[in-house]
């Protein structure tokens, strides 16, 4: 379960995330793509060792899809911080007080590289590129290491990514002088 501050470092990363894919001028026309990217992006940081999402996929028709990523970006929209997929001018406080946590914390200027790479690569690709991208990850069960499976090969709704189980050499943090601050520049 996420704590207040996973969520926070959650938004703020999903409107980093965001704001990246807009000044690469990559259009996201659906939730399906953002969930794709995130997705990607947790992968990839998990490969590394390192955390930045908290969010817990399932296997949905188009690849994997997170609730708790669908709420977040509710709530961001609620908080007139996106609009639709556009990061709106009221979230430019809460990115550059994101951007400020990065400099010079190593675990967090790898998160944030780390989404700028899949961005980069994924974004521009389209929503059949992007699932058939993701679909072609393979995972390893919890209880049989060794295996390797692809996505396409999970059934729809088993959880596929459970950040808890994952083992991480370090994690993406925002001091809680920052926390509360970043917290209400977001609206909440």
């Amino acid at each position: 379960m996420r704590t207040p501050q996973d969520i926070t470092v959650d938004r703020a990363l999903l409107l980093y995330l965001l704001h990246l894919a807009e000044s690469q001028e990559c259009e996201m026309v659906s939730d399906v793509k953002l969930q794709q990217l995130v997705f990607l992006s947790e992968l990839q940081m998990f490969g590394k060792g390192w955390k930045g999402f908290h969010f817990e996929f399932m296997r949905y028709a188009y690849g994997a899809f997170s609730k708790d990523l669908d709420n977040d970006l509710l709530a961001l929209r609620r908080k007139e911080r996106l609009e639709n997929f556009s990061v709106a001018e009221r979230a430019g406080e809460a990115l550059k007080m994101l951007e400020k946590t990065v400099e010079g914390v190593e675990a967090n200027e790898q998160v944030v590289e780390i989404i700028r790479s899949v961005v980069g690569v994924y974004a521009p690709q389209d929503l059949g590129e992007i699932t058939n991208s993701v679909e072609k990850v393979e995972i390893s069960p919890a209880d049989k290491p060794e295996q390797k499976l692809s996505i396409r090969e999970i059934s729809f709704h088993s959880i596929l990514l459970v950040p808890s189980r994952i083992t991480v050499t370090n994690e993406f943090t925002i001091p809680a002088t920052i926390l509360a601050r970043l917290n209400a520049s977001m609206g909440f």
